[in-house]
């Protein structure tokens, strides 16, 4: 009986062996796991910084775009007076034109005539 457990207690000592590798193995598993993690939250953290600053920078672009337009709108604002001018000239253009036409055609069939009647007393 002396002889079966001799024979044990080595095979237990193998077996105490092989499952102490198998959880350190399991262990740096788990740990080299966790680092790559950390390591990925780590990069996502620094991405997020990076992107913060970027839309920092266009927010204070988008605020003075905001006060440039504005100041086009307070400016442009004068200008409405003068487009009212403009736009009733531009009417008294178009009206000036339609008489000078009516002008024209008139003015063209008195040299007609004008013409019809020195021809008539010329014969």
């Amino acid at each position: 009986m002396a002889e079966k457990e001799e024979q044990q207690l080595p095979n237990s000592d193998e077996l105490a062996e092989s499952l102490n590798e198998f959880f350190t193995s399991v262990s740096e598993m788990i740990k080299s796991d966790l680092l790559g993690s950390s390591n990925q939250l780590a990069l996502l953290e620094k991405m997020n910084l990076r992107v913060a600053e970027e839309y920092k920078g266009l927010g204070n672009v988008a605020s003075g775009m905001r006060v440039f337009v504005e100041q086009l709108k307070a400016k442009s604002g004068g200008f409405d007076e003068y487009i009212n001018q403009i736009e009733k000239i531009e009417n008294q253009v178009t009206e000036f034109e339609a008489v000078i036409s009516m002008l024209d055609k008139h003015i063209s069939m008195l040299e007609s005539k004008v013409l019809s009647v020195c021809q008539n007393s010329a014969t």
